[in-house]
């Protein structure tokens, strides 16, 4: 009788397991993970191509993004200079991970040379970027998107995103998710262009 009592408890107990490692599953994907459809109307994800809405080779949509310090910045008057368009969330893995390159493999590597870094918040007030740079000890500008007025210009779906820009405003080079070897690459793309605007001048 005890055993049968301690078999059921078992079972009881892996199915709450279970439970929870669904329901927590499902509340931490991004609200638009389905491309805003819910999970019963959606079928397939749609691919990386369908959500992106700039192509390489093509003009960057202008913008002008509120920072975090309050300022307010326009692409344009970025010209002239390599921009790299970041967009990210405080709650995607994948984007801290990149974030936490950040201030060595970009920020300092190429200080005193025309590019800018620029990542902008998807989706989220200032009130959570706000905290997500305090806890990380982040101090480089971040631009803020709350109602993604900006990344729906650039894409439907999916974060991180990087549109590499070159000095005259056009998309070299647009990467979805984070991989070293991908970042590496964006790396050495940047310094590429980098060197081809000093030997244009």
């Amino acid at each position: 009788m005890a055993n049968r009592k301690q078999k059921k408890s078992t079972w009881q107990l892996a199915v709450m397991l279970l439970l929870i490692l669904l329901i927590g599953g499902y509340i931490c994907l991004p609200s638009d993970f389905f491309g805003g459809k819910p999970a019963s109307e959606a079928g397939e994800e749609p691919s990386v191509e369908e959500t992106t809405l700039v192509a390489e080779g093509t003009e960057a949509p202008d913008f002008t993004v509120t920072m975090f310090d309050g300022t307010e910045l326009s692409l344009a008057s970025l010209r002239g200079r390599v921009v790299l368009l970041n967009f990210w969330a405080t709650w995607c893995p994948p984007c801290r991970e990149e974030l936490t390159r950040v201030e060595a493999d970009l920020i300092d590597r190429f200080a005193g040379r025309p590019f800018t870094f620029l990542p902008i918040s998807r989706g989220e007030e200032r009130d959570a970027v706000a905290a997500f740079r305090e806890k990380m000890g982040y101090t480089f500008p971040m631009g803020l998107d709350p109602e993604r007025k900006i990344y729906d210009r650039y894409a439907s779906n999916y974060i991180p995103r990087n549109f590499l820009i070159d000095p005259e405003g056009r998309v070299v080079l647009a990467t979805v998710g984070y991989e070293p070897a991908e970042f590496e690459a964006l790396v050495a793309k940047i310094e590429t262009l980098l060197q081809q605007a000093g030997a244009a001048e």
